[in-house]
């Protein structure tokens, strides 16, 4: 998969899914400086993603500042044709002063084992 460069940063997209719903969401940074997989909560909404009374919380802290986060097991993230089912994920509002609508993180990463190529510009797995 192509990396798009953007505010010289690294962005793909992938599809996320939960409770049978999925939803394919852009601008999303590849970034191997993130623990975890964040994504937006205003996007996933539109598929059913809302706090629930067993969400754990948590405060994440990062280049962006500090932001409250809860957390969801999705039924998958998808990227190309790499799926990784059952995946637990951050979910936050990404206010980081440019468009950001989620963090894919080494969790992820590593997880898919992932291959990140930046001279080339690509993501394989």
């Amino acid at each position: 998969m192509n990396l798009i460069i953007q505010y010289n940063l690294p962005f793909i997209s992938i599809q996320a899914g939960y409770r049978s719903l999925s939803i394919e969401i852009s601008n999303i940074l590849v970034d191997t400086g993130s623990a975890t997989t964040i994504l937006n909560a205003d996007i996933l909404s539109t598929i059913g993603v809302k706090p629930e009374a067993d969400d754990t919380t948590a405060q994440i802290v990062g280049i962006g500042g500090e932001e409250s986060v809860y957390n969801k097991v999705m039924e998958f993230i998808k990227v190309e044709d790499k799926v990784i089912t059952d995946f637990k994920i951050d979910v936050g509002l990404l206010d980081y002063g440019f468009e950001i609508n989620g963090i894919l993180g080494m969790d992820f990463l590593m997880k898919a084992s992932a291959i990140i190529d930046l001279h080339r510009k690509i993501i394989l797995f």
